[in-house]
């Protein structure tokens, strides 16, 4: 007899972690520790997908042909790693192929299943023609830009909660009509250069969960008035928390846990599909880190 239980397929490899030095803000191994950490706790409603590396002629759709080889060929001179401001290794060229297809690869089943969730992506600082603040190629605009040119979809919504402007997206889909951008983030933190994207929403500094779930409500209705999408790009970042190390919010584990539900609970319930990526958070407790990329995933499981 059939229960109707869907596992929750996510998308992981086991070379997303790279090297990084202690003292670094990244936390090199935050993706194994989420993989491990949802094992540990959803084992038996987990579908786990491996994705293969991207390839140049849907790379070259988001990112300028040149700068991708500099990529492939370690070529990268010492400006362009002072703006990806990670330490450059094979395991980070390596994984910036896989990860960036794993989201368009998580897309494809949220098309299937309604949703997906990616163990990694939300490089949003990645621009056309350079990397940019950790993100060396920028998965959420690859997606977009892919899944329309492959007809799977004709419109895109990226959702980017994270509490940076997704600066490199904007820069990436402002030529492309289909792709709708909205980006709430903090208006005092990195990038200090903010874009003009299809929806900007600046919060201030210190913001609380009351004003911050409010306004979240308050973005879901505008942006239902103005289109439906075929599919929702959502970067669940979670450095608004409000102990982590690169965020300025206040926002408390409940408040992102209400965020996550509300978001999901928004798209689903119009039969929307959804695709997420856990976008910043940074801490030195890789376990605590681990919990708190964690939310969205449990929610997730609790919608299938």
């Amino acid at each position: 007899m059939s229960t109707g239980f869907q596992p929750l397929s996510i998308i992981y490899h086991q070379n997303y972690d790279i090297p990084v030095p202690k003292i670094h803000s990244f936390v090199g191994s935050k993706f194994s520790d989420l993989f491990h950490y949802l094992q540990k706790n959803y084992a038996s409603s987990l579908n786990v997908i491996t994705p293969s590396s991207a390839h140049l002629d849907k790379l070259k759709q988001a990112h300028q042909i040149d700068y991708i080889k500099k990529v492939q060929e370690n070529e990268l001179t010492k400006d362009y790693l002072r703006l990806i401001n990670l330490p450059w290794s094979d395991r980070l060229r390596e994984r910036s192929f896989l990860e960036t297809e794993g989201t368009l690869l998580t897309a494809k089943e949220a098309l299937k299943n309604k949703i997906a969730c990616h163990v990694g992506g939300g490089t949003h600082h990645a621009h056309f023609s350079y990397g940019y603040g950790f993100c060396v190629f920028n998965d959420l605009a690859y997606t977009a830009i892919n899944l329309i040119e492959e007809k799977l979809v004709k419109n895109v919504l990226i959702l980017d909660l994270d509490v940076h402007q997704g600066d490199g997206t904007i820069d990436i889909c402002q030529n492309y009509s289909s792709i709708y951008t909205c980006s709430m983030h903090s208006n005092e933190s990195f990038p200090f250069d903010k874009k003009n994207g299809w929806m900007d929403i600046g919060l201030p500094a210190k913001i609380s969960d009351g004003e911050y779930l409010k306004t979240i409500e308050e973005t879901l209705k505008k942006i239902k008035k103005k289109v439906t999408p075929d599919i929702v790009l959502y970067d669940a970042g979670v450095d608004v928390y409000e102990n982590d190390k690169l965020g300025n919010f206040k926002i408390s584990l409940e408040g992102i846990h209400k965020r996550d539900n509300m978001v999901l609970d928004h798209f689903l319930n119009r039969n929307i599909p959804i695709a997420t990526v856990i976008g910043g958070g940074y801490s030195k407790n890789v376990n605590e880190l681990a919990e708190r990329h964690s939310i969205i995933f449990e929610k997730a499981i609790k919608f299938l």
